[in-house]
């Protein structure tokens, strides 16, 4: 099997986890200045087997996208035109960034490392990565 990458798309910088080849467990990758992204995931799908691409779909309480999606768009868009055989798709982000922070806390991880928004960012995509995994796994029962 492939692995499946999901993306936290920020202005700044975005975080990237991974799956592994059997596709149960998603681990966090990275995180990239966000003008390096298409090349970082270029550089990525040539050295690893990857299935397809999951973007964050930042939505507000009422269901409406968010403003960043004026910068995920374009951004999808120039991703699909490099990797055109590539699926790519848009998972519901809302409240990674608070199950992120409160993952930290779980962990015991200081106040100076909570504070750190390239980890967290990393972190929410793992957690974007792995609801979708877990959701996959249970359509099929």
């Amino acid at each position: 099997m492939s692995r499946i990458i999901a993306i936290d798309y920020g202005r700044k910088r975005t975080g990237i986890a991974v799956s592994d080849t059997l596709q149960m467990i998603a681990n966090g990758l990275t995180t990239v200045p966000t003008h390096q992204l298409l090349q970082f995931l270029l550089d990525y799908v040539t050295k690893e087997p990857v299935e397809r691409i999951l973007v964050g779909l930042p939505k507000q309480m009422n269901n409406e996208a968010s403003e960043n999606m004026r910068n995920i768009e374009p951004f999808v868009r120039s991703l699909k035109k490099k990797l055109p055989d590539m699926p790519v798709e848009y998972v519901d982000e809302r409240f990674t960034s608070v199950l992120a922070h409160r993952t930290m806390l779980e962990a015991g991880l200081k106040k100076k490392a909570r504070q750190n928004k390239a980890l967290v960012d990393e972190i929410s995509a793992t957690i974007i990565l792995q609801t979708y995994l877990e959701n996959k796994r249970f359509s099929f029962l």
